[in-house]
């Protein structure tokens, strides 16, 4: 009996030893590495915005994760990359897609730089916009993982917004009704 009892307790103490060794975490970033890796996130999304502008589709979709979400400034517009695609493409098929230039951005990550998320204010045809998002690092390589683009609004100018929209907003509501 006393022998069940120690070999129990020795393979649930072997079990855990195994259980958390293989949970190693990789070390956090200095903070010069995490500036580095800011640099290169900028960079990431520049080149991105700046093949929107181009028309060059590859460059700009292949930057996005095959599970990626985009969701534009409109309600109805929430698409993962497929269907992202198929409204984009008929723009990028013209020769001109959009011209979005961000005018300031932040940045912020987890301990090991994995996922990084941000924010930036864009210049844009539509004027000021917000946009954030999530990219994901492996390696080298940045993938978006989940954009937002928002269009901003003043807050003195919210209620003429809210009326323009309420009409819109509330046959969009009644979709989402149980």
């Amino acid at each position: 009996m006393k022998a069940k009892k120690k070999i129990k307790q020795l393979s649930f103490l072997i079990a855990a030893f195994v259980l958390f060794s293989c949970n190693v975490k990789s070390p956090a970033k200095t903070d010069a590495e995490k500036e580095a890796i800011s640099t290169q996130v900028n960079t990431f999304l520049d080149q991105w915005h700046l093949a929107a502008s181009e028309a060059d589709f590859d460059g700009y979709f292949n930057k996005m994760d095959s599970l990626s979400i985009f969701i534009g400034t409109d309600a109805t517009e929430n698409w993962n990359k497929s269907e992202f695609v198929a409204f984009s493409k008929p723009y990028f098929d013209r020769g001109r897609a959009w011209s979005f230039t961000a005018i300031d951005r932040n940045t912020y990550m987890n301990n090991d730089a994995s996922f990084i998320w941000f924010d930036e204010l864009l210049s844009t045809w539509m004027g000021l916009c917000r946009g954030s998002g999530v990219l994901q690092k492996k390696g080298d390589e940045f993938t978006l993982k989940h954009y937002v683009l928002s269009v901003t609004v003043p807050n003195d100018d919210i209620q003429k917004l809210i009326d323009v929209k309420k009409e819109t907003d509330s046959i969009i509501a009644k979709t989402f009704e149980k």
